[in-house]
């Protein structure tokens, strides 16, 4: 199939670009300086030049702090844009996937979040990215919730623990009393471009499976780097300091029950792709 994939020089958009090359797709590679999303004429321009039979947008404005402070552009990102995307997708009959977010929740349900469960974003950035969801229904896309990404592209918490534990300056402290499913972008992507190819519409819950706090998470990192786990020291959030803008939810599990109920291959253990991403970064 053809394929266009924005924000393709993300960390998951370049995954997904990856795998659509791997199985034989034609794929149309656009960053924000080729291809601005927020730009309506821009969007509808490009859809309806290149026909792709799906897009893929990958391309979001992330800095969840930033978003606080920044609501608009929070919104024309992740919002706004997705509509740009989907009334594309409707004129040429393309189907969208798009890409959203554990932040769509508050955070206090006592089990894990399966796609039918109520939302109630606490944040500006988790509010932008619902709204973006609602944008993308219209036209019957896929949507994609995913956590706590991690790639060998761009910023990530694989990375930063990396980082500072060469560094050795000394323990790390992390907060214990948020959990959710680290998810790896090179898992995830094959994922993406088999929803597209199916065109199923609808909410998924897409992430590697296992729970954890960012403590233990950290733990993980540090004994697949062959580092002692016990450089991570565990503070609760309210100890962070400074304190985050945003509000982050506690409960960020998320039940994959759409794959589940339907026959697909749920992700791998995220402890699988872990070890793979610290031996390509090392």
């Amino acid at each position: 199939m053809r394929v266009l994939v924005t924000g393709a020089a993300g960390q998951v958009g370049c995954e997904v670009v990856t795998a659509c090359a791997a199985a034989g797709d034609d794929v149309v590679a656009v960053d924000r300086s080729m291809l601005d999303i927020t730009d309506r004429d821009a969007v509808l321009g490009a859809i309806t030049s290149l026909c792709p039979d799906a897009v893929v947008n990958a391309a979001a404005f992330t800095a969840v702090d930033r978003c606080e402070s920044e609501p608009e552009l929070a919104f024309t990102a992740n919002a706004l844009a997705v509509r740009h995307l989907a009334e594309a997708c409707s004129r040429t009959g393309a189907h969208l996937v798009a890409i959203s977010t554990d932040y769509v929740f508050d955070g206090e349900l006592d089990r894990p979040y399966h796609e039918w469960d109520a939302v109630g974003p606490r944040s500006v950035y988790g509010a932008s990215k619902l709204a973006g969801e609602h944008e993308a229904a219209a036209c019957g896309a896929t949507i994609v919730r995913t956590s706590w990404v991690c790639g060998a592209v761009g910023s990530n918490m694989v990375k930063t623990v990396l980082r500072i534990a060469a560094a050795g300056d000394g323990p790390m402290r992390f907060v214990d009393d948020q959990r959710g499913c680290p998810t790896f972008a090179a898992d995830l992507a094959p994922m993406l471009r088999r929803l597209a190819i199916d065109r199923r519409p609808g909410l998924h819950h897409v992430t590697n499976q296992g729970a954890v706090s960012w403590y233990e998470l950290v733990g993980e990192i540090l004994a697949a780097a062959g580092y002692d786990r016990s450089r991570v020291e565990p503070i609760m959030t309210a100890q962070l300091q400074p304190p985050r803008p945003a509000p982050r939810p506690a409960n960020s599990v998320l039940d994959n029950a759409v794959l589940r109920a339907t026959g697909l291959p749920l992700l791998r253990d995220f402890r699988a792709p872990l070890a793979e991403l610290v031996a390509a970064l090392r």
